[in-house]
């Protein structure tokens, strides 16, 4: 459970705590509880521009939602951390010293937006296990003895090897160039392909630390029917029918975010899956009347293209304002069969008792 005695009692802090109930119910009825040694509850969760004065600093409130959220599961990948770890220090200092991290440095370049990628972990349920790394893709050969360097993905993925129970696992999270507005951006394609096609050769030429291999972030792909999404498929990643039905971005119109799995047969324990809308509670469209004070004079601002209106107003709020409190993506989650102890004595002792 994170800590909360740093709430203050204030109308603020009365309304956070109020939030953080009903944040506790809605998880009840749409989430699985988290176990000692049965299941794994694994999610992925682009949380916009964390941290970035965009629009405002994150309140202290939104800061409370967003580790009740992630202390649900057992270990939650992270896209668009940024350059300053300060607001990943909150986060952490608030879910409480038995939550771990794991932080890729700032990736470079105009494209990477000073980004990092970050695992953030229970410590008493998952084991890192020693594999941290960021993945370069290999060299173009173009002769006997020459290479020529490939093009990097915009930002770098990370890889880490982790063990959950009888479970050990590669884990690598992506935050996939987005590119044009489109489906099927070329370059967003690409980087796609080349990832996936990279970790498929690894995981058949027994190159990978661990033949249980999990690929999940932000894919950017919009529909399950994209060349996108078919660029993991092809290269023998599996993503199941549960996670296919599952837009993942706040107006639940686009496929960003995918887990995808290349698993030995044995260990393909998927239980549940799903994605938590925490609008359905926190910063609610009806809310909107409560933060005008926090928005400040940009909710009033007349922005280009719009007129001065409610509906502008509401839009601020709504698609912006909110967004950079939470993010414009949902979390998405998988509830993984982590105990196989059974399975593994039946193998042992493979006589079978007659009745």
């Amino acid at each position: 459970m994170p800590f909360y005695y740093q709430i203050k009692k204030t109308k603020e802090g009365k309304r956070t705590a109020e939030k953080l109930l009903a944040l506790r119910e809605q998880f009840d009825k749409e989430v699985p509880k988290r176990t000692i040694n049965d299941t794994l509850l694994l999610a992925t969760w682009n949380i916009r521009e964390f941290d970035s004065p965009a629009y405002r600093e994150r309140l202290d409130e939104s800061f409370y939602y967003i580790a009740e959220i992630i202390s649900h599961f057992d270990l939650v990948a992270v896209q668009e951390v940024r350059k300053d770890l300060k607001a990943l220090k909150k986060l952490n200092n608030i879910l409480g010293s038995y939550w771990k991290y794991i932080v890729t440095d700032v990736t470079a370049g105009t494209a990477g937006n000073k980004e990092r990628l970050a695992f953030l972990y229970d410590s008493r349920k998952v084991d890192f296990g020693g594999l941290a790394g960021e993945i370069v893709l290999e060299s173009i050969k173009k002769g006997k003895k020459k290479y020529e360097p490939t093009k990097q993905l915009a930002r770098t993925p990370f890889v880490c090897g982790f063990q959950a129970g009888w479970f050990k696992f590669m884990l690598t999270t992506v935050h996939i160039l987005y590119g044009k507005s489109k489906a099927n951006d070329p370059n967003r394609v690409k980087e796609i392909e080349a990832l996936a096609k990279l970790l498929a050769k690894r995981a058949k030429d027994g190159a990978a630390w661990s033949d249980n291999l999990i690929l999940l972030g932000d894919f950017n792909i919009f529909s399950p029917s994209d060349i996108t999404f078919k660029a993991l498929t092809d290269n023998k990643f599996i993503i199941p029918d549960k996670i296919q039905k599952l837009p993942s971005n706040a107006p639940r119109n686009k496929h960003y975010d995918q887990i995808a799995f290349m698993l030995n047969k044995k260990h393909l324990g998927l239980q549940k899956a799903g994605v938590f809308d925490f609008f359905k509670t926190v910063f609610k469209e009806e809310d909107e009347q409560t933060y005008i004070p926090k928005m400040g004079i940009a909710y009033n601002k007349k922005r280009s293209g719009e007129k001065r209106s409610k509906r502008s107003k509401s839009s601020y709020y709504k698609i912006y304002w909110r967004t950079h409190q939470m993010s414009d993506h949902l979390l998405m989650w998988v509830e993984l069969k982590i105990d196989f102890g059974k399975e593994y004595l039946e193998r042992k002792n493979p006589i079978k008792i007659r009745s």
